[in-house]
């Protein structure tokens, strides 16, 4: 279900939890931090079956407007 603190390692090339988490929101790997302060990230984020390509597309793509007021 979430990969392991081995696999997250090979993911990301670092050790260290903080340059971890660095390391996945530069790649904009949604994860969240446990309360271990490690980075958990679903399997599914990286074998890719979260979403198919376009919808990673659309989301990247879309831009919230701005209410002026």
């Amino acid at each position: 279900m979430f990969l392991s603190t081995q696999e997250l390692v090979e993911l990301t090339g670092r050790k260290v939890k903080a340059k971890q988490i660095e390391v996945l929101r530069r790649m904009g790997l949604p994860f969240f931090v446990n309360a271990l302060g490690r980075p958990v990230v679903a399997r599914a984020v990286v074998e890719g079956s979260l979403q198919s390509s376009s919808e990673r597309a659309v989301r990247a793509s879309w831009q919230p407007r701005v209410v002026t007021g």
